[in-house]
């Protein structure tokens, strides 16, 4: 089969599925690594990195690769999208160098963040060929690279810590790990859907670029807010209760990316084909595309809510350590919130493929509020519980608001 020849949906979910497999049990990995080789506080500044970043790189992403996956007029080249997204991640690692030098953390804190940053932006441009081949339906040159990336990412950061003792030794493995994959797996594979080196390079027409914005500008918006609503909790932990209890939370909300995986596995290969359906008109099975997808996510919340009722203490503590097996009823409360946030993502997708982007951003405004206003209220009172409830509270919110959406734009087209 030519590398660029589109597979079929239950190949590429099954790719996607492998790959994000792989990956997501790596990033897991790397907690555990964490969790085991150092203490509560060293998970606590991994994951503090990451959640003072990741808003930041979701709102300079633009989403460029939901879009072009669902550019199903070929509106834009390759080349503007690369362009656009050099751009962004340039400004993207600026803001994150201010913030790590001016954000009042502490010295090596400020490094692990700076880091990160950089990690991050390496993984920025190989998600814009991860755009490139999503468009052309091949998901499993997507899952190639995540399963190298992912074994490679752990394996470097745990020999970092376990050497010298110090996270931050493990954050340079990340980085060199995602700087290797994006030239030795992802350009290649882009090169591979348009046969011509030419079409890879970056293109800075401003006009095109402006537009470019214009259309995905919402959509950055709407990557930072979700970004940011499930980081909210950790910067009122990191405030109020401190690192250790930060690295503890972060161990037990990561369990929620288990079910995650298959939403993103099944999110991202539907997406092309719902974006067709709806361009077409056929929306009856753009609706039963998507509530096939609801149902799934459904069934995926139920058995994650079952297991932490059943194995909760004894899953945390084989997992992590004995002071994370104390956290049981967290665990469940993160659980009811992993379920409502796995139906609120499909309809995201669903929102995306029908292009309705502006809509999600007075959405997730409401959602990151409640889930600010809850912590700031709860979070003194209950702890680490009191974290669970405010997101579960967001999760809600977000999924009624978004079914409310897709029925709208069901019944006006």
């Amino acid at each position: 089969m030519p590398k660029n020849k589109p597979l079929t949906l239950r190949r590429n979910f099954s790719w996607t599925f492998i790959g994000n497999l792989v990956y997501s049990g790596c990033q897991w990995g790397m907690l555990i690594v964490l969790a085991k080789l150092g203490s509560p506080e060293m998970v606590g500044q991994f994951t503090l990195g990451l959640a003072v970043t990741a808003p930041i790189i979701m709102f300079t992403n633009l989403q460029l690769r939901g879009v072009q996956a669902t550019d199903a007029k070929q509106q834009y080249s390759f080349s503007d999208y690369l362009g656009l997204r050099l751009i962004s991640t340039g400004l993207a690692l600026l803001i994150i160098t201010v913030i790590s030098l001016l954000g009042g953390y502490q010295r090596e804190t400020s490094f692990v963040i700076f880091l990160i940053g950089i990690a991050k932006a390496f993984e920025s441009i190989s998600d814009v060929f991860y755009g490139l081949i999503q468009q052309h339906e091949r998901m499993d040159q997507i899952a190639k690279s995540l399963m190298i990336k992912g074994p490679l990412s752990l394996l470097l950061l745990g020999l970092g810590v376990s050497l010298s003792g110090r996270v931050i030794w493990g954050v340079l493995g990340l980085v060199f790990a995602w700087l290797v994959v994006l030239f030795g797996c992802d350009l290649p594979s882009g090169l591979l859907m348009v046969k011509q080196r030419s079409k890879l390079q970056p293109h800075w027409h401003w006009q095109t670029l402006i537009k470019l914005i214009w259309l995905a500008l919402p959509l950055g918006f709407v990557m930072m807010l979700i970004s940011f609503n499930a980081n909210i909790p950790r910067y009122f932990i990191e405030r109020y209760l401190g690192e250790r209890e930060l690295g503890i939370f972060a161990a037990l909300a990561y369990l929620m990316v288990a079910g995650g995986m298959v939403v993103n596995a099944l999110g991202e290969s539907a997406s092309p084909r719902l974006a067709k359906y709806y361009a077409e008109g056929n929306l009856g099975a753009f609706r039963t595309l998507l509530l096939k997808l609801v149902g799934v996510a459904a069934l995926m919340g139920g058995i994650g809510i079952l297991v932490a009722i059943i194995g909760g203490r004894p899953i945390l503590t084989l997992l992590y350590r004995p002071e994370y097996g104390e956290q049981t009823t967290l665990f469940i409360w993160l659980m009811v919130t992993a379920g409502i946030n796995y139906i609120s993502s499909f309809l995201g997708y669903g929102m995306t493929a029908a292009r309705y982007f502006r809509i999600q951003m007075p959405l997730f405004i409401t959602v990151a509020s409640i889930s600010a206003i809850a912590c700031l209220w709860l979070l003194p009172k209950l702890g680490l519980l009191g974290a669970a409830i405010a997101l579960l509270l967001a999760a809600t919110v977000q999924a009624l608001i978004s079914l409310g959406v897709i029925i709208y734009v069901l019944h006006k087209r």
